[in-house]
């Protein structure tokens, strides 16, 4: 079944979502039908106290898409949970692509929805890099092509259900990438002196205690339970790191490049560590 029309009030004409509230690109699980709870699978593990087959709702799924267990997640065992953003893909998928009707309503929509909402959840990862770069004085050189990419992706999200549900976003990431690459060189010059390249070293476990890594690539590097206590990240370009359980305690994440919520909610961290601005400080960390 396509998915309905969408509202006159939710139909949106812009040209980059460097008009784009930050809210956007955060999930709102309050105008989300529980879709990454409904969507995504999960197998029992150190992340998860259960399996569960994609498209089936999980046991702690309430009637109102809320949560039934959200205040202990970690302390029931479904930690997995508490590392997940949308990038606010949840609520455009209810609200906007299938015009606020749930799966529950239409359940001839449901199948369509489950595809279309990790497709979407890429896009709106991509919107957050680029409305980042965008957004640092740094990359005012590449400004106009950043807008372009921003409308070009902000276009595909805003296509109907169809579409959307047959989106390769391979391609797409591919054609932005070397963007973002341009965009994080200018920014970690102002580092000074040749910054280290870690891109997508294996770190896991590494004793990184103290370690200078001002402006250093780390995009992709595995630093899974790595010791990264008081270390220098500033400017660092931390797209795409693994930092599940890493220890960030006193490390300086200060102007840290593409570096997630999610990603901090899988590591460890204290009161001392430095975030960028628009990260939170996750509620686990001590304090």
């Amino acid at each position: 079944m396509s998915a309905p029309d969408v509202r006159p009030h939710q139909r949106r004409n812009r040209s980059t979502v460097s008009e784009t509230r930050p809210d956007e690109l955060r999930g709102d699980c309050a105008n989300c039908f529980g879709l990454c709870c409904v969507a995504l699978p999960f197998a029992k593990s150190n992340d998860f106290a259960v399996t569960k087959s994609p498209g089936d709702p999980c046991r702690n799924l309430q009637d109102d898409f809320r949560c039934g267990i959200h205040t202990r997640l970690r302390d029931s065992g479904m930690r997995g949970c508490t590392v997940y953003d949308c990038f606010g893909a949840g609520q455009k998928v209810s609200q906007v692509t299938f015009g606020g009707i749930s799966w529950r309503e239409a359940p001839d929509s449901a199948r369509q929805m489950y595809e279309v909402f990790p497709v979407m959840r890429q896009l709106h990862e991509l919107l957050r890099y680029l409305a980042e770069a965008r957004a640092l004085a740094a990359t005012r050189s590449l400004h106009r092509d950043l807008d372009r990419a921003l409308a070009r992706v902000t276009e595909l999200t805003d296509g109907p259900a169809a579409a959307l549900e047959k989106l390769d976003v391979g391609p797409v990431r591919a054609e932005i990438n070397p963007l973002l690459l341009k965009g994080s060189a200018l920014v970690r010059a102002a580092a000074g002196g040749k910054p280290k390249n870690k891109r997508g070293a294996d770190l896991m476990g590494a004793r990184l205690r103290g370690a200078k890594l001002r402006g250093a690539d780390l995009r992709g590097a595995l630093l899974i339970a790595a010791d990264l206590t008081g270390a220098d990240l500033s400017l660092a370009d931390l797209i795409g790191a693994d930092l599940r359980d890493a220890d960030l305690s006193g490390a300086d994440l200060t102007g840290a490049l593409f570096l997630t919520q999610p990603q901090l909610n899988s590591a460890r961290g204290d009161a001392a560590t430095r975030l960028p601005e628009g990260l939170e400080r996750p509620a686990h960390w001590t304090s």
